[in-house]
């Protein structure tokens, strides 16, 4: 439908809300939050700060709209709050002074939690290891050690299992699970990878929790007890190793690709035994929409697949061409649209 040239670098995911879409690039090592018409035009484009330039430079954790307010991590540990309207920064906190946190090797790709009045965000620190703020304040609402482990790269997840809040994340070794309402830590998983990279958030459903990591590591199914204090093994897997490309659960299957298992898979969501495994594209990220796998590769490859668990079935394909770097972007789908993020363009298609 069009395309949108000048994000600058990164990986930040593209947000859409109502008629606008928002998302974060690097230009000239300063990172902005945009601003962009559901058309394709840009509505303002606003700078929070400089951005990671170490290495894979450019933005990574994905913009957050919540009512009036938009919330961005930057790969500093810089967590601001805009004003959605015209991009103000109304508040922001630094996870490394504020917070006792500290940068871990390719920066922080956290996307933060809100919900209600709170906002969630893992700084690392030993102290401050995950914290709850006032989302339209930035005050300190509570403050949890955790098991005092660096923060690794995870988007936190919140689910709610028998009326218990739960968020649940990993941080450099482990696997985490804490009240939401308090911080308290109810459980831990032991789950280490090299180079500490936990990119994928766990996925929750009817009491169980799905969590794996990448470098051949995988991961498992854990279940967890009536109030939420504890959880027990189900099964485990090395053969959905995903790095950073996500998985979704549709009927009962989980559907992903995985990293030094260069598949695309399905896994039984009760067993954990993999259906099928295709090399038809190459690895990469996975979302979920009608019926339909939405499939972008490393390589640039687009593909809709179905979500069935008889086998990888490709009903169309395409190249993205547009953009630069990597292709790591997850991407998102608005009434209708696709819209794919790679380096700096963005693209959107029709496939409603």
């Amino acid at each position: 439908m069009w395309t949108f040239e000048g994000l600058g670098e990164g990986f930040s995911s593209p947000v859409p809300h109502g008629e606008f879409i928002y998302t974060t690039g690097m230009i000239d090592g300063t990172g902005y939050l945009f601003k962009i018409w559901s058309y394709g035009d840009l509505v303002y484009k606003k700078p929070y700060g400089p951005e990671f330039t170490e290495s894979w430079y450019g933005t990574r954790g994905s913009p957050v709209v919540a009512g009036d307010m938009v919330y961005v991590i930057s790969g500093h540990g810089k967590l601001v709050c805009f004003n959605r309207t015209n991009g103000h920064i109304l508040w922001s906190k630094e996870f490394f002074k504020d917070f006792d946190g500290k940068n871990i090797q390719w920066g922080i790709n956290e996307t933060p939690v809100v919900d209600g009045d709170l906002i969630y965000a893992t700084p690392g620190g030993k102290k401050y290891n995950v914290v709850a703020l006032n989302r339209h304040s930035g005050e300190l609402v509570w403050a949890s050690r955790g098991l005092g482990e660096l923060s690794a790269y995870c988007s936190p997840l919140l689910f709610e299992h028998n009326g218990r809040k739960i968020l649940a994340t990993h941080t450099a070794s482990h696997l985490i699970g804490l009240d939401a309402g308090t911080g308290e830590l109810l459980w831990s998983i032991h789950q280490p990878n090299e180079y500490s990279v936990h990119a994928n958030t766990p996925v929750y459903h009817n009491g169980e929790l799905f969590y794996f990591s990448g470098y051949g590591q995988g991961g498992g199914k854990l279940r967890l007890s009536g109030d939420g204090s504890a959880v027990s093994p189900v099964w485990k897997t090395s053969e959905m190793d995903s790095r950073m490309g996500g998985a979704v659960l549709v009927d009962g299957h989980i559907y992903g690709s995985g990293d030094q298992n260069r598949e695309w898979m399905c896994l039984d969501w009760e067993t954990g035994r993999q259906l099928y495994a295709s090399t038809e594209i190459a690895k990469g990220v996975v979302i979920f929409a009608d019926g339909m796998l939405y499939c972008y590769s490393e390589r640039g490859e687009l593909a809709l697949v179905k979500a069935d668990p008889e086998g990888y079935d490709v009903v169309s394909e395409t190249m993205v061409t547009a953009g630069s770097a990597q292709h790591w972007a997850h991407p998102a789908i608005h009434e209708g649209v696709l819209y794919v993020r790679h380096g700096d363009a963005l693209i959107a298609y029709k496939v409603k």
